[in-house]
C-alpha cells in the first residue's frame, strides 16, 4: 500500500482545521507503524502548519516529530500565495513545486503520485 496525504486545512480555521491535521498525520503515523510507504505534502493554507506544528507548545507537536520523516514537502506556488516561503525555507521541509502551472512557482504533481501508485487521502 502507498499512501499520499494531502494536508490543506487552514490552521486560522480553528478546531475543525486542528482535527483535520490531527487525523491526518495520525494516518500517517498508523501506516508508518505498519510499514507502508506514505508521503504527507502541505498545499494551500494548510502551508502554515509547518511553521505551527514545529512549535513545541502546539498540541500535535507530539505526533508530527512521529512522522515528520514522512513529509515530502510543501508546495512552493501555493506557500508563495499564501506567505509562508519564509517559513517553509527555514525549516527543514523543501518544496515541492513538480507541477509547473504557468503563472506560479509550481505545485506538486498529484498526477506523478497517482502515477507511482499512490492513493490520495485529502485533510
Amino acid at each position: 500500500m502507498k499512501a499520499a496525504i494531502l494536508i490543506h486545512s487552514d490552521p486560522k480555521a480553528g478546531e475543525e482545521a486542528l482535527g483535520r491535521v490531527f487525523n491526518a498525520l495520525a494516518v500517517a503515523h498508523d501506516l508508518k507503524q505498519k510499514d507502508e510507504e506514505v508521503r504527507i505534502l502541505f498545499l494551500g493554507t494548510g502551508t502554515r502548519w509547518i511553521a505551527e506544528l514545529s512549535k513545541p507548545e502546539h498540541p500535535v507537536h507530539g505526533l508530527f516529530g512521529l512522522v515528520k520523516d514522512k513529509v515530502e514537502g510543501a508546495s512552493r506556488g501555493c506557500a508563495v500565495v499564501f506567505g509562508t516561503t519564509d517559513e517553509i525555507q527555514t525549516s527543514e521541509f523543501a518544496f515541492v513545486n513538480d507541477n509547473p502551472i504557468p503563472g506560479t512557482a509550481g505545485l506538486p504533481s498529484v498526477s506523478r503520485l497517482l502515477h507511482e501508485g499512490f492513493s490520495v487521502l485529502v485533510y
